[in-house]
């Protein structure tokens, strides 16, 4: 059963927010992605110091089945990326919430957490 972490915010586009300490945000995709993925083969990510706005495009997520854009949740800087899925793409299906987190990034506006959907409203949007 896929799960969603209840402190996680989510998007209707698939990815989740989780709020770290000094205004970092961890971004990466949920499981009902991963799950709607299958295998996933590569992972494109942008460099630290990469500035986005949120609903921009940030990175390509490709898999047996298909090729998909990543688009940010939250307007931010990238400050770190998670370099392991560059070698070990597979770390997104098996943990997307822990080891297949994608980039942190330094929020640049609060406020916009609140339009994410919390854990409850997402299912019910994945339902749907």
């Amino acid at each position: 059963m896929l799960s969603y972490p209840a402190e996680l915010k989510y998007v209707k586009t698939h990815e989740y927010v989780r709020s770290e300490s000094n205004g970092v945000a961890v971004i990466g995709i949920t499981a009902f992605a991963a799950d709607q993925l299958g295998d996933v083969t590569y992972v494109e990510l942008p460099k630290a110091g990469a500035k986005f706005k949120k609903e921009d495009k940030f990175g390509v997520i490709e898999s047996v089945k298909s090729v998909s854009d990543l688009f940010m949740p939250i307007g931010g800087e990238v400050v770190a990326v998670n370099e392991r899925l560059s070698s070990e793409p597979e770390l997104v299906n098996h943990d997307c919430y822990g080891e297949g987190w994608m980039i942190k990034v330094k929020v640049s506006n609060d406020s916009e957490l609140k339009e994410a959907l919390s854990a409850d409203q997402y299912k019910e949007f994945v339902v749907e």
